[in-house]
């Protein structure tokens, strides 16, 4: 292949900088993250730095959840190890496929927005862990949404 002319298509397990997956066509308000900081916390580079905002947010089950107000990783220290998502247990950290990160720029700090990538993208780059992920969190919805609907029907009293 004669790079950069040519380039040949990333694996699907190709992982190189993570990101952070949001729903919805905005994509700070449809976040998953939940700034609970497990990911900085478990990292052995600690690149990733989380703020938490102060306001919560419904999530895509209703609930009102917390979000990072601040969330940069420090790209110049990441190992790409992929163990902030590993320790996710929102699934709302991915490793991203990108490998061309040369710019005029020398920070090479990645801020929320530079980060947050709707879940097409991910559908697009991790197909078969993106279609899991859905399915899972389908699951959860409609169990949410049952439980829901049989909390609001009254419960009728036994007649003797």
């Amino acid at each position: 292949v004669q790079y950069p002319e040519e380039k040949l298509a990333p694996q699907e397990n190709a992982r190189t900088v993570p990101f952070l997956v949001c729903d919805g066509e905005d994509p700070l308000a449809g976040l998953r993250c939940t700034a609970c900081t497990i990911c900085s916390q478990e990292c052995p580079a600690h690149c990733i730095e989380i703020v938490k905002d102060t306001v919560k947010k419904p999530d895509y089950l209703g609930k009102m959840q917390l979000q990072p107000k601040v969330f940069n990783i420090d790209m110049a220290v990441c190992m790409a190890c992929g163990i902030c998502v590993e320790v996710c247990p929102f699934d709302s950290i991915k490793m991203d496929q990108i490998f061309e990160l040369a710019s005029e720029d020398r920070s090479m700090v990645l801020h929320l927005n530079d980060l947050a990538k709707p879940n097409d993208y991910f559908r697009r780059i991790h197909p078969a862990e993106a279609a899991a992920v859905d399915e899972a969190r389908a699951d959860e919805q409609r169990k949410a949404q049952a439980k829901k609907a049989a909390a609001a029907v009254p419960a009728t009293p036994a007649t003797p």
